[in-house]
This record gives structure tokens, sequence and C-alpha cells, in this order.
């Protein structure tokens, strides 16, 4: 009998063994991805070989001494890679234009803590008299036109025909800084991404003005991560997700948000929506309290939600404000949800003029990701590049 369940056991085994070699490596199961990126003797162990590269800055023996030249590497078609990026300070802006899968990783030994990144990626620029386009750290784009922020009402015109970048960029683990100066000084982004779909997980963005770029048909899902910021740090065309993260106030600027919505001939939802998250002072040591707005218009078609979100003691009593000169119109839609915490003045919002606190069925179209994010036609429900199980 011994030796039948023995028998069985191993058959058991082999099968499950056979299943999930049939099944290949996927990005998306939390064990294949935490061991690729657990440090082990071979830093490939773990991974999926054929699709992984590795970028090491110190290593004598790594092919790739920078993400870029790794990104540089890959071919300009539709498979899937993967960058596996050893721990350490990598001073350098990264531009991804492929259209196929691109998935970043950072190594590490806690990889569902932020907190616990080993990898920076820094760079330092401000966008002074030319475009914020070229401050950014990380560039998810098809081209530069794509990712021009431009000026007036409606920004740059991209020129018809710019066909569509990364359908599914994802970066895990890796934090991402743009250090020019430790106060707003001009922009200075951390991400930017137009015409492409992102997804940013555990990862932290740090600047002080205009931190997060989401330019035009530019879609943007992050999780679990760490985004901080004092001016307008939060903008764009786009459409942004913002899940479960710390949103980190450096100080008081603008406004969190600053959108520009723009006119479809589809019915759209570009926007910001800040979601289970957390608004609070980056430090106790800043003096803030009530002086920060949830956000401005940067155009007249502004749209932001911040929903189920604990706000600090620093949030303005009567949350958003408008721009100066004014923007703000009947398409402006700077709105709440079920917002709570020391920064959730009742009385101010009773009064506010540029709030709108949402009932269940008004924030209903907005609560979930599948009803904001959007093909490049308008067609709603593209989320197939989401990590769901993050």
């Amino acid at each position: 009998m011994a030796t039948s369940r023995f028998s069985f056991q191993s058959l058991i085994f082999l099968l499950i063994t056979y299943v999930s070699l049939a099944a290949g490596w996927d990005i998306s199961n939390k064990n294949d991805r935490h061991s690729c990126q657990a440090r082990s003797r071979n830093p490939l162990d773990g991974c999926d070989s054929k699709k992984t590269v590795f970028v090491d800055v110190v290593s004598s023996t790594s092919k790739f001494k920078t993400v870029q030249s790794a990104v540089s590497s890959l071919p300009n078609n539709t498979d899937t890679y993967i960058i596996l990026i050893a721990s350490g300070n990598y001073t350098e802006q990264v531009n991804v234009t492929r259209r196929g899968p691109t998935y970043l990783l950072g190594q590490t030994s806690r990889p569902e803590d932020q907190a616990y990144n080993t990898v920076n990626i820094i760079w330092a620029a401000v966008a002074g008299t030319g475009d914020n386009a070229h401050t950014s750290t990380l560039t998810v784009a098809p081209n530069l036109n794509a990712s021009l922020t431009g000026s007036g009402p409606t920004g740059f015109a991209v020129p018809a025909g710019t066909p569509f970048g990364c359908t599914d960029f994802r970066a895990y683990n890796l934090n991402f800084i743009n250090d020019y100066a430790p106060y707003s000084a001009t922009p200075s982004l951390a991400l930017s991404i137009s015409y492409a779909n992102g997804g940013f997980y555990h990862t932290g963005f740090y600047s002080y003005q205009d931190t997060i770029y989401v330019g035009k048909l530019g879609n943007a899902y992050f999780k679990g991560g760490e985004i901080a910021g004092q001016t307008d740090f939060f903008y764009g065309f786009g459409t942004a997700w913002v899940e479960k993260t710390s949103v980190a106030l450096r100080s008081c600027g603008g406004g969190i948000t600053a959108w520009k919505g723009t006119n479809t001939t589809f019915p759209n939802k570009y926007g910001v929506y800040i979601v289970d998250s957390n608004v609070h002072a980056a430090n106790s040591s800043l003096n803030i309290t009530g002086k920060c707005p949830l956000g401005r218009p940067w155009n007249a078609q502004h749209r932001s939600i911040f929903a189920k979100t604990y706000l600090d003691k620093s949030i303005l009593s009567t949350g958003y404000i408008d721009w100066n000169p004014a923007r703000y119109s009947n398409w402006t839609f700077q709105a709440e949800y079920k917002n709570y915490g020391p920064g959730y003045n009742v009385t101010g919002r009773a009064i506010a003029q540029f709030d709108v606190q949402l009932t269940d069925a008004q924030y209903a179209p907005y609560s979930s990701p599948e009803k904001v994010f959007q093909t490049p036609d308008g067609t709603f429900g593209n989320v197939g590049w989401i990590d769901t199980r993050v």
C-alpha cells in the first residue's frame, strides 16, 4: 500500500509540474514574478530566460549597465519582453517606444511593499522654456510628437496618423525620481505616458511639479505605490486610475490634480481617479495644515474624482479651487465620493464653490477601471493590460 501511495503522489506531482511548464511563465502570476525578482547567484533564475534581459549598473559581467541600453536592445515588434533590473541607482532617462508588451522588474526581497524597493532610476531636469516632455525620467510613447505637452487649452496637436505605442507596459518595484530641485521649479516630470497603456505596481514616482503626466490617448493604472509632489503633480489629457496608493504632499502649490479635458467625437471619461488611497503630508515638519487643494482646472473640461480616500489635515477645507485666471465652468468636474479623515471638512465642503459631492448613482459611471479606460476609438473596457492580481 505504501508503494501505491508513493506512486500516486509522484504521479500527481509530475502532473502539476507538467501543467505548470505547459502554462509557461506568466508576469501576472505572483509566484513567477517574485521568483524572477528574488536575488540569486544566477540573476535569471526564476525568470523566463528566453524573454528576459538583465541590467546591473555595477556588475562587470552584466551585458547591460543602463536600463535604456536594455530597452534599446529589444526588437521593435509585438513580442513580449521582460527587463530585470538589479538593485542600485541608475542615473538616466528611460524611453520606451516599442509597441509590444514590455515589463520592467526591480530586484527585491519584498515585492509587495514599495517601501523596500531597491532600484532607483534618477534624472534631474526642469522644463524652463522648453516642452515638459524633455524632462521626464520615464517616457512611454511611440515618438516625441506623441509625448509633447504643448500649450493652450488643447495642448500640442499630435499629427494625424501617429501610431499607438506600447499596448502593455508595466513596471514593478521601481522608483522613478526627478530631483532637479527640492521644490517646484517649473515642470519636472517623473513619468510621461502618451498613446500607450501602462500599469505601475508597487512603484514610486517622486518630483515636485507635474510628477505624473498622462498625455493624449494615455492610459495609466497605479496600484500599491507612492506618488509625491507639490504642484499639479497629477496632470494631463488622458486617463489615470490611482488605487491603494500613497499620495505624498511635499508642500502645497496649485493643486494635487490639474487636467485638460478633450472634445472627441465619442463620449469620453478622460481624467484622473484617485480611489481607496491615502493623501498625506510627506513628513511631519511641513507647515501645510489646511493649505493643499485637491485640484484645479487646467482647462474648463478638467475631470477628477477622489473616492473613498483618506485625506489628512493638509487638505483645504473647501477641497478644490479654481485656476487664476478663472477657468471653472459647467463643463468642469471636480468631485469627491465618500472621502474621510481630518482633511474632509463637512462644513467647508458645504460652502465650496468648486467641489461636488457625488451620490452613489452619480459615482457609479466612474466606479471601476472598466468604466473609464478606453481604446483610441472610444470603446470602454480597455483593461486587458492591467494586472488585476496585484
